[in-house]
């Protein structure tokens, strides 16, 4: 047997081993509520070569590709406990049962780091919470999208309701495609019916009832057997707790701006400050898109090295408000031709940084300069820190951030030399470190920071939703802090 005959044999066994994976992923998922993670990537859903590909990342832990052999007793090791909504990460079993040194099985050592999420100490199923979007454009769609892909056993966050103006015939059948397929993003995994008679989208089994509004106000939620409900809205068009406030009709009970908030609402980056939303709050954005790439690193940063002052340079790709072609527009740039020039433009995202960072005092300065590419961004943070340190301190620390502490679902790492934009499409973090870029010198670092501002974004929305309703359920085993 030839050398490659020795590989493709090895791959082959590794494929049987990831698809027996698959049954015992979706099993846990649908019917225990448990998300199987894999270095905080997730595998649910995935497909053989996915799962393979997940764990081939790992080698930039330690440098060596992690293989299905060494996870799947813990994996197989899950379905002997009695378990309760939580988030295992069997990469991270694997790597601390690796460094553990008590001599313990691998029965032994799983039972005891998810321990939390078993027994008396799991947490018990909650009745669905009922999620309404009020607009369905861009990230409407994609956080349509992921709330039906975590319905899981359809105790957590249930799509109920998208609120819309009509647009004339077949409107529903219209908003069903652009649902169903995404030029961007592709097609959507799994199947969709438009039921007009009853206005109702139904995916994957979602009944979704599509409501036709042109103002909050027109809008008796409780009519539709909708309570309680989070709203979210994608619209923009309210950004202050007044105009926001219009939300809280019968049957809704918070409002999510998937927006930066003005005045006095909160301004939330899950992972850095959602646990500061008071439990009575009815209403908070989740920022912008930039500033949830730019806070988690800046917040790994100076809690490492102090900050002292900051600049960030956005090189952000088009978006729905600026014109294709040459032609009036509000703003003074925006209305050139999208597709044709780079736009200098503002960014709100080094302001917004002092409400999810309060206790920086650094001053943050951004400018933003819009580019021809439909989706994915990157900001350049340039930082002067409160002490010199290492181009090889930095990534170190930034890499192991991304692995093993409370940023890591925030902050991705990348070390591939020839990476590009489109390379980011459909990343679920908020941020990716390109290491490649970093540039630090004495007391001065410059981070490259890639991020899908549609697909990365709409993730740390529905991350925030999660936390507000009770159902972001915990993580073991327990990440570093």
């Amino acid at each position: 047997m030839t050398v490659n005959d020795d590989s493709f044999t090895n791959w082959k066994n590794r494929e049987e081993i990831a698809e027996s994976m698959i049954p015992i992923i979706g099993k846990l998922h649908r019917e225990r509520d448990v998300t199987v993670l894999l270095h905080s990537r997730s595998l649910v859903n995935k497909s053989v070569v996915s799962i393979l590909k997940t764990h081939r990342f790992a080698r930039q832990i330690a440098g060596g590709e992690l293989s299905v052999t060494e996870t799947l007793p813990f994996l197989q090791a899950l379905t002997t406990l009695d378990l309760g909504p939580s988030q295992i990460d069997i990469g991270m079993l694997a790597a601390t049962y690796k460094a553990d040194d008590r001599g313990l099985s691998v029965e032994e050592f799983t039972a005891g780091a998810v321990a939390g999420a078993t027994g008396t100490n799991k947490i018990e199923r909650r009745e669905p919470r009922d999620v309404v979007l009020y607009g369905f454009g861009r990230i409407g769609r994609l956080v349509a999208r992921l709330l039906i892909e975590k319905a899981g056993s359809g105790n957590g966050l249930r799509l109920r309701a998208i609120v819309v103006r009509q647009g004339g015939d077949q409107d529903i059948v219209k908003r069903a495609s652009l649902l169903r397929r995404d030029s961007i993003h592709g097609q959507f995994q799994g199947t969709i019916t438009v039921d007009e008679a009853n206005s109702t989208i139904i995916a994957n089994g979602n009944e979704i009832k599509v409501i036709y509004a042109n103002d909050p106000s027109e809008v008796d939620y409780t009519a539709y057997g909708i309570k309680d409900a989070i709203l979210i809205d994608n619209t923009g068009k309210w950004r202050d707790r007044e105009g926001l406030s219009k939300h809280l009709r019968p049957g809704v009970e918070k409002v999510v701006l998937t927006a930066p908030g003005k005045g006095d609402v909160p301004n939330i980056v899950h992972g850095v400050n959602h646990d500061m939303i008071k439990p009575d709050e009815q209403i908070l954005s989740c920022a912008s898109c930039t500033t949830n790439a730019i806070v988690p690193p800046l917040k790994a940063m100076a809690d490492e090295y102090g900050v002292l002052r900051g600049h960030v340079e956005t090189v952000h790709s088009f978006t729905n408000d600026q014109n294709l072609l040459d032609n009036y527009h509000a703003a003074d740039r925006r209305g050139r031709s999208a597709p044709l020039n780079m736009v200098i433009t503002e960014t709100g995202a080094a302001s917004a940084v002092a409400k999810a960072l309060p206790d920086l005092k650094a001053r943050i300065t951004g400018s933003s300069i819009r580019v021809p590419v439909p989706n994915v961004s990157i900001a350049i943070l340039n930082l002067r820190l409160a002490r010199e340190t290492t181009r090889e301190e930095v990534l170190d620390h930034l890499r192991n951030v991304s692995l093993t502490s409370p940023l890591k679902r925030q902050i991705d790492f990348i070390s591939a030399p020839d990476a590009v934009s489109s390379d980011f499409i459909g990343s679920r973090h908020a941020s990716i470190i390109d290491a490649g870029a970093t540039k630090v010198e004495g007391d001065d670092a410059i981070l490259y920071l890639w991020y899908d501002n549609e697909f990365g974004y709409s993730c740390q929305v529905i991350r925030v939703v999660q936390h507000v309703s009770g159902v972001e359920y915990p993580t073991f085993p327990v990440p570093v802090v």
